[in-house]
């Protein structure tokens, strides 16, 4: 089986040339889409030769949370259609990178041991940017493993200053 990369390309291509008068609104429904098909319980339903796609279709509108457009109505039944619903999570990273590579942007990833509140995450953000030169998306996830400090991910480079990475770099030194 092709890759899930592979095969979402197409379809994030399409859907970000199709909606390029309003990509903010299609990555929102877009987002929501993926969220819901991530679900494995829906991927095991969907997968079920008993279902059909007129009932995923509805399922899957029946949960979310907004009403859906018409555009992200017909994107639905043509990804179900076609049998890729284990894809729509990949072809919403891949849109939301099209559209990042458009606006100059980029999604940054903030790993933190303590909720951040709105203040130090702006002055977090403000230091990225200029860290990393360019404007990013900045998003926070909790992870208490971390001990203390932040690590951040951009794409494929990672910043950590976290007191688990200077603790491993400790233990490395000591038995080196």
């Amino acid at each position: 089986m092709a890759e899930l990369a592979t095969i979402a390309r197409p379809y994030a291509d399409a859907l970000f040339k199709a909606s390029s008068s309003d990509l903010a609104g299609a990555s929102v429904w877009l987002d929501e889409l993926a969220a819901i098909a991530g679900n494995q319980q829906l991927l095991q339903y969907a997968d079920n030769p008993k279902v059909t796609s007129e009932q995923v279709f509805t399922l899957i509108t029946a949960v979310a949370k907004s009403a859906l457009p018409d555009a992200a109505k017909n994107f639905l039944r043509t990804v179900i259609d076609n049998g890729r619903l284990s894809a729509l999570p990949d072809v919403a990273a891949q849109f939301r990178s099209l559209k990042n590579v458009q606006g100059g942007t980029s999604d940054a990833v903030v790993y933190s041991a303590f909720p951040i509140d709105a203040a130090a995450l702006a002055d977090v953000a403000t230091a990225l940017e200029k860290r990393f030169g360019r404007k990013l998306n900045v998003t926070v996830q909790l992870e208490p493993a971390l001990i203390g400090g932040i690590r951040v991910v951009v794409g494929d480079e990672v910043l950590d200053t976290s007191v688990k990475a200077r603790l491993e770099q400790m233990k490395v030194a000591l038995t080196a």
